[in-house]
């Protein structure tokens, strides 16, 4: 496949890409993964199942899924021939600026197939993350959104131009900051007082807290999959000064502890 030989060609020459790849040899089962902004999961090598509203899906290697946004999916990646891999482009609202809205448009995913034009448009997108700048890059994941629409998930990129103070709120506590936001900080960065965001935040059926425990155990579990990081350091970068604890609500959040995700990864 030209696409993992792009990934192959490409990773290991700096740490930020605009991607992640992530890669188990055990069957990986994840209870309550957020998914807070568009995300693009295209399948490589073994399978991915994924329970959304109930529903369960399959999706092989050559298969992509692209969700829109969801406080809870559970997730089981599952290798074939002892391998699982997946590439997986997360997108900012930003990006879907020139896609309308339509309120009949509820749909939270679309799936479907690596096809003759998603797969060099996917390897480009790989290729030129090595030097192009962040407008280039952001043009790339456009080009792509474009084409998962032509290839019919126009009604799942829709719904996803309704701006969400959650998307934001969400957005904010995954940039890396040594202290903890105080709610004056949350609120001069949105630009509203504390009354309004909490009205809005309300109306969207989450809080403050719940977005702030969800962001920061959703960034531990990316690092854990795509990093080397040790997990003190990783429960450090999500703003846990006890390790215990971090592994505490890691596994009250995903039903596996940090040390049983990384013994996946990895003979042991």
């Amino acid at each position: 496949m030209d696409l993992i030989r792009a990934i192959q060609q490409t990773l290991k020459k700096r740490d930020d890409y605009p991607f992640a790849i992530y890669e188990s040899i055990k069957e990986q089962k994840l209870l309550n993964v957020p998914v807070l902004n568009p995300l693009l999961i295209v399948v490589l090598k073994g399978i991915k199942e994924l329970v959304i509203e109930g529903e369960v899906i399959a999706c092989k290697a050559g298969d992509f899924i692209f969700l829109t946004d969801s406080p809870s999916v559970d997730m089981r990646n599952i290798p074939a021939q002892s391998e699982y891999q997946a590439l997986l482009i997360e997108f900012s609202h930003d990006d879907f600026l020139g896609f309308s809205s339509t309120k009949q448009a509820q749909t939270q995913f679309c799936i479907g197939s690596l096809t003759p034009s998603l797969e060099p448009c996917l390897s480009q997108f790989i290729q030129s993350s090595d030097w192009a700048p962040e407008s280039i890059i952001a043009s790339r994941r456009k080009e792509i959104l474009f084409l998962l629409s032509h290839l019919g998930c126009a009604d799942a990129l829709s719904s996803v131009a309704v701006s969400k103070i959650s998307n934001r709120l969400h957005s904010l506590f995954c940039e890396p900051t040594d202290e903890d936001l105080s709610m004056q900080q949350i609120c001069d960065s949105l630009a509203m007082s504390e009354s309004t965001l909490r009205r809005k935040l309300k109306s969207e059926g989450t809080t403050v807290q719940t977005i702030k425990d969800r962001a920061k155990l959703g960034l531990g579990l990316h690092l854990l999959q795509s990093t080397d990081y040790t997990i003190g350091v990783i429960s450090q970068i999500c703003g846990y000064q006890s390790q215990s604890r971090f592994t505490e609500r890691f596994k009250s959040r995903f039903g596996l502890t940090p040390t049983q995700l990384r013994n996946t990864k990895k003979a042991v």
